[in-house]
């Protein structure tokens, strides 16, 4: 048995799985991923994964932790997702055995452990990030940040909208009504009829519809809430509007707007199967409750500095919190900027695409300390640039004289070939199209322990690669 803080688990020996007969070392490439992995985990620090089972003396001992981290990071990197799929993989593929040998958890233990310690992850990620700085895989020289949309585990068959609702609620409640005026002389005849016995199928009808009727009246309250907060931006928008108009001096055109709503539309709709998710457009397959998975990367080798899933459909309100992310990251790290000559830390050149732009995310970018350089929209194909002002009087003037400039040009050209590669290698190269988990947190923790396996990947593939003769 292993010890750790004097708490004893199940053994775990990857040098004696190694070299038994017919052992993984024998059969696999030396510098196969499993090897590698073996060697980092032993240099991660585990203690949040130890933590939960320290104090714990009830069952039999636990699978060594350090064990469960290395098996679920192996399987992610090779693109096996489903504990069920990875208990499987113990039993049959040479590299997962290499690191279980004869202990092999079962699909519930990894489910369970994966659910458990999500947010331990984040010192994982963290930890990567220093080996990839301190393998020179950061250099901080453009940060590219971009979002996708990423299907979510809910069945567009189990929504419901928000007119649908108001008529289940009420059919519900005339149903438990019913009931529950027919649950006196049922208990009576029951009584009756089967004594000390039980007789609780009207319970139990009663049971479910109330239930049902507890997780619609939720999902009504939800929409009204977020009917409420659109509201309130739409309000913003038109302040902000009227607001440039009169800097400007130009006049309002079209119809006049309709008054703003808070209540939420009748076709408005809501999961019952994860109701955090809201229903989002996605490219060529129509709409899907989805997450908006976000990734900020760094140019040198695609590191992932800075991971999160939003259940906004668009990117407008994302690039200040990625950008905090990316900073809280590096210092974890305890990775500084790049320095001058002078010795001074000049801004992170920060580049994004024009579902970002906003004159308050451009200003809140360079209060962090980014240069961000974005379109401030989409420019039309087969359509002459608009000339710059001489003297650009705005953010967003000053936003669009920048990647008009031939410097600006070539930084905001390399930003496709950092970060959206990234997403192709996520969910081409590995299989990663959907997420598993329920849960707004559960979800930006399982998109933490893609991203963090991606890294890894990176870390094996430039430490495996020959050097230059």
């Amino acid at each position: 048995m292993s010890e750790h803080s004097g708490k004893t688990y199940r053994p775990w020996e990857p040098e004696r799985y190694q070299h038994e007969a017919q052992s993984p070392a024998a059969k696999l490439p030396e510098g196969d991923l499993v090897f590698f992995l073996l060697d980092t985990v032993r240099r991660l620090d585990l203690s949040r994964f130890y933590a939960p089972y320290e104090q714990e003396t009830r069952g039999a001992p636990p699978f060594d932790p350090a064990m469960m981290v290395c098996l679920l990071l192996y399987a992610y990197c090779v693109g096996v997702f489903s504990s069920r799929k990875i208990a499987l993989a113990c039993e049959r593929n040479l590299a997962f055995i290499a690191i279980v040998g004869q202990e092999r958890p079962d699909f519930r233990t990894i489910s369970d452990f994966r659910t458990l310690h999500l947010e331990a992850f984040k010192d994982v990620f963290v930890h990567v990030v220093r080996l990839a700085g301190e393998a020179g895989l950061v250099r901080l020289g453009n940060v590219a940040t971009d979002g996708t949309k990423m299907q979510g585990n809910a069945s567009r068959h189990k929504a419901m909208s928000y007119g649908y609702m108001k008529k289940e609620v009420e059919r519900l409640r005339e149903e438990i009504e019913a009931l529950v005026t027919q649950a006196y002389p049922q208990d009576e005849a029951d009584e009756a009829a089967l004594g000390s016995r039980r007789g609780d199928e009207l319970p139990a009808e009663l049971a479910r519809r109330e239930e049902r009727l507890t997780k619609i009246d939720a999902a009504m309250r939800r929409l009204e809430a977020q009917a409420k907060a659109e509201a309130q931006a739409e309000r913003q928008r038109r302040a902000e509007a009227a607001a440039e108009r009169a800097r400007s001096g130009q006049t309002r055109r079209g119809k006049a707007s309709q008054p703003v709503v808070e209540t939420p539309d009748d076709k408005a709709q809501s999961n019952l199967t994860d109701p955090e998710l809201p229903i989002m457009r996605t490219n060529n397959q129509g709409w899907e409750y989805c997450g908006n998975a976000q990734a900020s990367v760094d140019a040198t080798c695609q590191i992932i500095l800075a991971c999160d899933v939003t259940d906004a459909s668009n990117d407008k309100q994302q690039a200040e919190p990625v950008a905090q992310a990316t900073l809280a990251t590096l210092a974890q790290a305890g990775m500084e900027r790049p320095k001058d000559e002078s010795g001074k830390a000049p801004a992170i050149p920060a580049t994004l695409d024009n579902g970002y732009y906003s004159e308050a995310a451009a200003q809140a970018l360079e209060d962090l300390g980014f240069d961000p350089s974005r379109a401030t929209g989409r420019q039309k194909h087969h359509t002459p640039e608009a000339v710059a002002s001489d003297a650009p009087a705005t953010a967003k003037e000053r936003m669009a004289a920048k990647v008009r400039a031939p410097e600006g040009k070539a930084l905001d050209a390399r930003r496709k070939v950092i970060v959206e590669p990234v997403f192709g290698q996520i969910k081409e190269a590995r299989g990663f199209r959907r997420f598993l988990l329920r849960g707004l947190a559960k979800l930006r923790g399982e998109w933490r322990l893609v991203c963090l396996t991606h890294n890894l990947l990176k870390l094996w593939r430039y430490g495996s690669a020959p050097s230059a003769a």
